[in-house]
């Protein structure tokens, strides 16, 4: 696949789509006390067609069955991903706020524009233990992502990403795009949006290099392997203690897809998880990831035999990049990562 990143290496290459945080971060915060949690809300304003693939053990999420491909509703206007575990969800009846006064949602009054119904899916991560328990997102939370959704944003330690930890290190969210340089998609822009908080690890023992960065190389990233010491200090860490995990993300693009494609470009997305997390999908991670289509590019059909969809070879190219931007997300996510809570991050054990 030729391909090269967008201008942001960012979801919000794709046209229509943006992203906010919302977060509450105390100076000081500890393993139990402290504000250290957030939520992240990817906006599709006119809304965009989707489905979703759920894996690993311990999933938290809402409205996933309503994107089933054989269910009726093909549209959602927003994605929650949130900390908090199943409290986090309550995030979702701010976005769901928000989205209804800005007439956002399946209108269901041809008289009165104002009566919508705002779909909202949404997925969550275990992050209860790092700062106070009993801090989590709520529907302000999600209101206020929602409202500060833009093509901007911050990544690494912020919105769903504040109190994540990806195995021994500091998680957080991450991003990256690519535009597709030639066949049936040639200008057809993929990105994703990830918080990575496995269970599993993400970066190699042996080299001290992310597993995400086998595919396309430390040079791409600007790593260097880790000297002996760097990587006995990474191996000295303590295992992960938290009982549920989950990392959970969005893949976007703006080629024109059905629900059914939407399916399978998330399906193939988890390729990326598996490529930069180890182990990955256990039962104590509950993985997430939506995939959305804004259906901004239309993409003429290719000649096939009858049996086959005409989009089958742009799916295929598409299926192929949500891997390596779901990959390259989980990377961005740990190097642009904080310490918090003195978890440390990976930039604190191999200095750039």
């Amino acid at each position: 696949m030729r391909s090269s990143p967008g201008a942001r290496n960012s979801i919000t290459d794709v046209a229509g789509v943006l992203v906010g945080h919302c977060q509450a971060v105390d100076a000081e915060v500890t393993l139990g006390t402290g504000a250290a949690t957030g939520c992240t809300v990817v906006r599709v304003p006119g809304g965009a067609t989707a489905s979703v693939d759920v894996r690993g053990g311990g999933p938290g999420t809402r409205e996933t069955d309503l994107l089933d491909p054989a269910n009726t509703v093909r549209q959602l206007n927003a994605v929650l991903l949130t900390g908090g575990s199943a409290y986090g969800l309550a995030a979702a009846d701010g976005v769901m706020r928000w989205s209804e006064e800005h007439g956002e949602g399946i209108p269901m009054d041809p008289a009165d524009a104002s009566r919508v119904v705002p779909i909202v899916p949404g997925a969550v991560i275990f992050d209860l233990p790092v700062g106070d328990w009993a801090i989590r997102p709520d529907a302000d939370f999600g209101y206020r992502a929602a409202e500060a959704a833009s093509t901007e944003f911050t990544r690494g330690s912020a919105g769903a990403g504040v109190g994540a930890r990806a195995g021994a290190l500091k998680g957080g969210i991450g991003s990256a795009s690519v535009v597709l340089a030639d066949g049936p998609g040639a200008g057809v822009t993929v990105g994703a949006v990830i918080v990575a908080n496995p269970v599993g690890s993400v970066v190699d023992p042996r080299t001290g290099l992310p597993w995400g960065a086998g595919t396309d190389g430390p040079d791409f990233f600007g790593l260097r392997p880790g000297t002996p010491e760097e990587i006995a200090a990474l191996v000295a860490l303590p295992v992960k203690s938290m009982v549920l995990n989950t990392t959970i993300g969005v893949v976007a693009t703006d080629a024109a897809l059905d629900p059914a494609g939407c399916r399978r470009m998330a399906a193939t997305a988890h390729d990326g998880l598996a490529r930069a997390i180890r182990p990955v999908h256990s039962p104590l991670d509950g993985d997430t990831l939506f995939a959305l289509s804004t259906g901004a590019r239309e993409v003429a059909p290719t000649a096939l035999p009858a049996a086959f969809p005409a989009d089958l070879l742009l799916l295929d190219q598409l299926c192929t990049a949500a891997a390596v931007v779901v990959e390259r997300a989980i990377v961005d996510a740990v190097l642009s990562a904080t310490s918090i809570a003195g978890i440390p991050a990976y930039y604190d054990l191999f200095p750039r």
